[in-house]
């Protein structure tokens, strides 16, 4: 079976280290940008990419502003893209899913729930 290769997209390192260590050890590749617009720009290059974990919290653009732009991309549109956001506040999944997400998970990420809807890609 091909590996799956998943993009993250986090301003912070340390996040990105830590998905990218437990996506790794269960059989995912991984690419990571520590900016929405250098993931437009990976994005529109062409790289192979399954899916993509994308903060919604960053400076420059959030991910409310990056999802409708990623799924304007051409070939695009139907890429799964889960929010990925601290911010677990009532009405927070709705806004993410209305912004073009495909689905939504908190932090501190249930590794379990994470790995359950990379399973569907």
């Amino acid at each position: 079976m091909e590996k799956k290769r998943v993009l993250i997209i986090d301003d912070d390192v340390r996040n990105i280290f830590a998905l990218t260590a437990t996506l790794k050890a269960k059989g995912y590749e991984c690419r990571s940008c520590q900016s929405a617009p250098e993931a437009l720009d990976l994005l529109s290059a062409d790289a192979v990419v399954d899916a993509v974990l994308i903060d919604m919290m960053m400076p420059d653009m959030d991910g409310y502003e990056a999802i409708p732009r990623i799924k304007n991309i051409p070939g695009r549109s139907n890429m799964p893209i889960i929010a990925v956001t601290a911010q677990a506040m009532v009405g927070d999944r709705e806004k993410c899913l209305r912004a073009g997400a495909t689905d939504y998970i908190a932090k501190p990420i249930d590794v379990d729930r994470l790995l359950a809807l990379l399973s569907r890609i």
